[in-house]
């Protein structure tokens, strides 16, 4: 879109909320775009279902599907990604901001000079001191955490550094929740497919399996081997790496059995494939808990961004998790082998999921009754 005409409707968005009265702005999501939808879809549905809240959706992304919802308690707000949104959260004013960005305060989205309850909810279910940078999640008033090990985590970091104590909401994970929904679904109206589907989804990073060189040659061999292959490459390595995203794309896109995924917000490759390869990534946990299938790791250097990440002395769930949901690969050694052990490999997945996540099936409820008893009880 014309950056011209995409100011302009971020404009029109910002004036329509400033518009609304104090009341029906009461609760805001905001969302940086459609990847993001997915862990914010359940808990802002559940919440217009069970409590007659005013709720605002803020969206970054004119792709939002966030924005297409209709329900008479919602109001639909785009405010793009430039000067607009740094001007919305200086003054914003709502009772409940939710939100699924880290670094709140730290670089250019602020606080707001009004008093708003700020309320952070998961869009992974990694560990929040190593995988995110240092003071993440220190200027929220409230942490919903997808289990215990973020708990544990958060109440490390106040003790540790000595920051007041945040709400920390024992709330399950939205996304994981709706996976198993969806692969229930597709379980009863799926045909059975003879060529196994691989799935690569990398984290992204300088030593991510596709900016770190190992995906061209990895893809090229797993197509050669008559596999067919989806490659679903995480939106900050397209911005980032884009040369060597386009690179593969190009390369392969005449092979009938390579496929490539630009969003991370669809089900349908995490569904339809029968493997996936990956490194430091998030949504291999998400894989192996929604879809108990098979995940192969690519042994490259750990994804850190916070390097005071050992001033908490507890092993990151990424670490801890790798080899009971999945096998680990050199990069070097023969990939086939890897397959072969991984389709071979069994883990009693169903005991781990209740280790690792609060409220299995049930998360929005849990979302939406904390709203009411707790966040923003009724005055």
């Amino acid at each position: 879109m014309n950056k011209i005409l995409e100011s302009t409707k971020a404009t029109l968005g910002l004036i329509k909320y400033n518009s609304l009265p104090l009341d029906k702005r009461e609760i805001t999501f905001y969302s940086e775009g459609k990847n993001y939808w997915p862990h914010i879809e359940g808990i802002m549905n559940k919440t217009l279902e069970k409590t007659n809240r005013s709720v605002c959706y803020v969206s970054s992304s004119l792709e939002d599907p966030g924005l297409l919802i209709n329900h008479p308690n919602l109001k639909k707000i785009f405010i793009g990604m430039a000067s607009t949104r740094d001007y919305f959260f200086q003054n914003l004013n709502t009772k409940l901001m939710v939100m699924t960005m880290p670094d709140l305060q730290n670089f250019q989205i602020k606080r707001s000079q009004h008093k708003v309850h700020y309320l952070y909810v998961q869009h992974s279910l990694v560990s929040l001191h190593a995988i995110y940078r240092h003071g993440a999640f220190d200027h929220y008033d409230t942490i919903c955490a997808a289990g215990p090990h973020h708990v544990e985590e958060i109440k490390a970091i106040e003790l540790k550094y000595g920051l007041s104590k945040k709400n920390i909401i024992k709330l399950g994970y939205s996304r994981l929740d709706n996976l198993i929904k969806a692969k229930n679904y597709y379980s009863l109206n799926s045909k059975k497919h003879d060529t196994k589907i691989i799935l690569i989804a990398p984290s992204w990073g300088p030593n991510g399996i596709i900016e770190s060189g190992l995906g061209k040659n990895l893809i090229h061999k797993l197509l050669g081997l008559g596999y067919k292959v989806i490659l679903r490459p995480h939106p900050q390595t397209y911005k980032f790496a884009r040369e060597k995203v386009n690179e593969i794309k190009n390369e392969n896109q005449q092979n009938s059995l390579f496929t490539f995924e630009e969003s991370i917000s669809g089900q349908e490759s995490l569904i339809k494939s029968d493997i996936m390869i990956s490194d430091w990534s998030g949504v291999a946990i998400e894989y192996a808990f929604a879809f108990k299938k098979p995940i192969i790791f690519c042994d490259v250097p750990r994804k850190i961004n916070n390097p005071n990440h050992q001033d908490i002395k507890i092993e990151p769930v990424e670490v801890s998790l790798r080899e009971k949901i999945g096998v680990i690969w050199d990069g070097l050694s023969p990939i086939e082998k890897k397959l072969e052990l991984c389709l071979q490999k069994e883990t009693n997945l169903d005991s781990l999921i209740d280790k690792y996540c609060f409220n299995n099936g049930y998360s929005d409820e849990v979302f939406a009754k904390a709203l009411v008893d707790t966040i923003l009880p009724s005055s």
